[in-house]
Formats: C-alpha cells, sequence, structure tokens
C-alpha cells in the first residue's frame, strides 16, 4: 500500500489534520467559538466595503485600501476557518494532499497581498503626511487602483510560484499534521522528495514577501514620526497621527504575530505555543482589525450611523405607506 502511494505521489496521499488538539469537552464551545468569529469577521468586512463604496465620504484613496485590506482579511478568513468548522461537525481532520496544498496556495496568496497592501496603505500615509501638497496629483484614483491591483497580483504569483514547486513533492512520511491548517514548513517535513531547491525558494521569495514590505513600512513610518515630531502644536500631531494609528495598530498586530510564528524555533516542547500565535494571525487578526477600524475610526463609525438612519427613514416611510395604500 505504501508503495502505491509512494508512485502515485501527491496524487493518492492524505494528510489528517490534528487541528486544535483531541479533548472532547471543548470541541462545542471551540465550534461556536469560531463559528461566531467566523461570522462577526466576514460580516463585518463586508460591510466596511459596502460603506466604502455606497458612502461618498470614504471615496478617497484610504479608505478605497480599506475596503481592499476588509476584502483580503475575508478572503483570508475563509481559507481556514469554514474548514476547521467542518471538522469540530464532522470529526474528520482528514484533507488530500492536492487540497492541503491548494489550501496554502491561497493562504500564502492572501497573506503575501496583505503585506505588500499593508506597505502601499503605509505609502499612502507617508504621502499624506509628509508631502501634503502633491499627494493629490501623486495618489490619484489611477494610481490607488495600479496599486492595490498590484498587491493582489504579486500575492497570487508568488504563491503560484512556490505551491507549482510544493506539488510535485512526494509524500510518504507520517500522515499526522499537528495543525488546523497546512502549513508550508510542516508539508515539507512530510515530504519524502528533496526540499532542498523549494526550501531555497522560499527562503528567497520570503524577502520579497514579508521582508521588503516590512522594511518598506517601517522606512514610512519613520518619516511619519519624524515629520509628525516637527509640527509645532500638540493638536496638529494629534491629527497627524489620528490619521494613521489605526493603520500603525494593524501593522504591529499582523506583522507581530507573524514574526512570532515563524521565527519560534520548531522544537516539540513549542510546537503547541507556535499553534496558538498561528491562531492568533490567522483567526484572531482579521478580527482584531475590523474592531480597530470599525470602533476606532471616527469616518467609518460616521458613515455606519448615515447608513443606519437613510435605512431607518426608508423602513418608516415604507410603514406609513401601507396602511393608506
Amino acid at each position: 500500500m505504501e508503495k502505491v502511494e509512494r508512485d502515485n505521489g501527491t496524487s493518492s496521499w492524505e494528510f489528517l489534520l490534528l487541528g486544535m488538539g483531541n479533548v472532547p469537552s471543548l470541541q462545542t464551545p471551540l465550534f461556536l467559538l469560531l463559528l461566531m468569529i467566523y461570522l462577526v469577521t466576514v460580516v463585518g468586512n463586508i460591510l466596511i466595503i459596502v460603506l466604502v463604496v455606497t458612502d461618498q465620504h470614504l471615496h478617497t484613496s484610504m479608505y478605497f485600501f480599506l475596503g481592499n485590506l476588509s476584502s483580503l482579511e475575508t478572503c483570508y478568513s475563509s481559507t481556514i476557518l469554514p474548514r476547521l468548522l467542518a471538522s469540530f461537525l464532522t470529526g474528520d481532520g482528514t484533507i488530500s494532499a492536492r487540497g492541503g496544498i491548494a489550501q496554502l496556495h491561497f493562504f500564502c496568496s492572501f497573506a503575501v497581498s496583505e503585506c505588500y497592501l499593508l506597505a502601499v496603505m503605509s505609502y499612502d500615509r507617508y504621502l499624506a503626511i509628509c508631502q501634503p501638497l502633491l499627494y493629490a496629483s501623486l495618489m490619484t484614483w489611477k494610481v490607488s487602483l495600479k496599486l492595490a491591483a498590484a498587491s493582489w497580483l504579486v500575492g497570487f504569483l508568488i504563491s503560484t510560484v512556490v505551491t507549482s514547486f510544493l506539488s510535485h513533492l512526494k509524500f510518504c512520511g507520517p500522515k499526522e499534521i499537528d495543525h488546523f491548517f497546512c502549513d508550508f514548513i510542516l508539508l515539507l517535513e512530510l515530504a519524502c522528495s528533496d526540499t532542498s531547491v523549494v526550501r531555497l525558494l522560499a527562503f528567497t521569495l520570503s524577502l520579497l514577501d514579508i521582508v521588503f514590505p516590512f522594511l518598506f513600512t517601517v522606512a514610512s513610518y519613520a518619516c511619519i514620526i519624524a515629520v509628525i515630531r516637527n509640527i509645532p502644536s500638540s493638536v496638529g500631531r494629534q491629527k497627524a497621527f489620528s490619521t494613521c494609528s489605526s493603520h500603525l495598530t494593524v501593522i504591529t498586530v499582523f506583522y507581530g504575530t507573524l514574526i512570532i510564528v515563524y521565527m519560534l524555533p520548531r522544537t516539540p516542547q513549542l510546537r503547541q505555543l507556535n499553534k496558538v500565535f498561528s491562531f492568533f494571525y490567522t483567526v484572531l487578526t482579521p478580527l482584531v482589525n475590523l474592531l480597530i477600524y470599525s470602533l476606532r475610526n471616527r469616518e467609518v463609525r460616521e458613515a455606519l450611523r448615515r447608513v443606519l438612519r437613510k435605512a431607518l427613514a426608508i423602513s418608516r416611510a415604507q410603514n406609513i405607506a401601507v396602511p393608506g395604500s
């Protein structure tokens, strides 16, 4: 049986995702918690997208990028949580090798796109604060559209290159993956082919898809902070900082957990801790980002109030019209 699976390679192999751990008493609470997180994340991000599209006050480059970020967060969560929720319901944690590689492909694609989009958003804030007189001419709708499209495209291309090489590997090791999704490093550990080329490729591309946008983002905010510190009035400094505080918080949360996950040593003692941090940046980060931009952003809150007032007015008008018809 093992020989057949070796010969067929990826096509006949299945992995067993161990998920969050085999504790029967926690299955139902975890399912309900994850379902609530997923629903709030998806509905909340879709609401932000609708607000950005429909409210004219949010028709700026900053909120255009925010709408793209919300789209990424929705897709990002949907690559992992539905499969994890299904495993809680059915008790079946198996996933085919092709299914696992497909999950990894979309997950990496959206994660890399988010890295670049966060860098684009930091550049937008840099222009708005450091080059305010040139902002309107430099950050036009055409430029904004190209930058957002490039973020999505780069993520898709880099992920496609890595997973295409990964799909040619043969898997003949143990089937169990002690995680709740098919992480790249864990898949490499199960391969019986030579993984040196894939590892080198992944390391090289990681410099482009994580390190470069991270350093670009840090450089942008270093310039922003330097300019804000030179503003003479405290009110002016506070106003300038408030325009980028939400984005800076999102960057700190996203990169902080991402760096911890992939810099943490892969030892058996730290495996569970690694899983906890992975859970944070794959499941909780999209929810935290949503709360940051919805609760801390005054313009988003005001746009939501305007939409609710308009919907309430329409509802009252319909109720008044019905009795007299």
